[in-house]
């Protein structure tokens, strides 16, 4: 009797509607969620003061100062023995102080072909790597041209660019946008595809659509793989409108133009220091995406495994 009982109720419950499994699954999540975030605040003050003590252990600041410092020190050895290879650090220094204005205005045109072509890439990157994980024909036939575009030299097309687009800021952006575009389309799309197949096997169980496993399963579990690929690109696209800069006559403005000018009149100092500012966008840029990353991932094991 007790076991025909039992079987009753499953039979029950497998019976029930694919709208009232959603509302408890999705009834359970919340709950979880409230929980968790309540754990999360109650944590939350012990945790950002743990975290202040860390950063001001000798064991983590020193470390990068004695770097810096011993770097320093060999520059300065070679700069002096070598007035024609590098210029003094002292140098580069009185070059930016002198003229700031200079260099902050041709850094934010670099740093504006950097991000919009970065955003171009991005979305294209995205939308493609959508495309050919939903559908194999269409990957076996986007793939290879995404492989050759990959390996085809970007500063050999970049005259090519500008005899179509002409001396304004589209040949830049255009190469900008394709120095980033394949190394976001692969870890999209390996992202896309690093579901688990039981998790897949449930949503299959509950009847959901394509749309509901792209937006619920598929691209959550995308986004480490997403932010993987933003701290590649992010400094990456600095690197892209620089050689955007140098590949694509007719530029006015941007450190990159700055660096080609200034070479070719022998001036290290100014050279220098566009590469130092440079340097300073790409790891402020990094910095942003790793502070992105610890607040949209705080729920992934990755970053509960760095907390714990």
């Amino acid at each position: 009797m007790t076991n025909h009982a039992v079987t009753h109720d499953s039979a029950k419950n497998a019976a029930l509607p694919l709208d009232t499994t959603d509302t408890a699954i999705a009834t359970a999540a919340t709950a979880s969620g409230t929980a968790a975030a309540a754990t999360s605040d109650r944590r939350a003050t012990p945790r950002r003061s743990t975290t202040r003590r860390s950063i001001l252990r000798p064991t983590i600041w020193l470390p990068v100062v004695v770097a810096l410092l011993v770097a320093g020190v060999l520059w300065e050895v070679v700069a002096i023995n070598n007035t024609y290879l590098l210029p003094r650090l002292g140098m580069i220094g009185q070059a930016i102080i002198t003229q700031p204005a200079f260099y902050l205005e041709n850094a934010w045109v670099t740093l504006s072909e950097a991000l919009i072509g970065l955003v171009i890439g991005f979305v294209a990157a995205f939308i493609v790597a959508v495309i050919v994980t939903e559908s194999g024909i269409l990957r076996r036939a986007i793939m290879p041209l995404a492989v050759v575009l990959n390996v085809t030299p970007v500063v050999a097309i970049a005259p090519a660019l500008v005899v179509a687009f002409g001396f304004g800021p589209a040949p830049k952006l255009i190469v900008t946008a394709l120095i980033t575009f394949f190394p976001i389309l692969m870890n999209v799309i390996t992202g896309l595809n690093s579901v688990s197949p039981p998790i897949l096997q449930v949503f299959a169980t509950l009847r959901a659509s394509r749309l509901e496993v792209l937006t619920r399963l598929r691209l959550p579990s995308s986004l480490p793989y997403v932010f993987a690929a933003l701290k590649v690109v992010f400094p990456l696209s600095i690197v892209g409108a620089v050689v955007a800069e140098f590949s694509a006559p007719g530029a006015a403005k941007g450190l990159g133009t700055v660096i080609s000018v200034a070479s070719s009149n022998s001036r290290l100092a100014v050279v220098y220091a566009a590469i130092l500012c440079l340097a300073i966008m790409g790891a402020v840029l990094l910095f942003l995406v790793t502070l992105l990353e610890k607040r949209v991932l705080r729920w992934h094991e990755s970053q509960l495994l760095k907390r714990g």
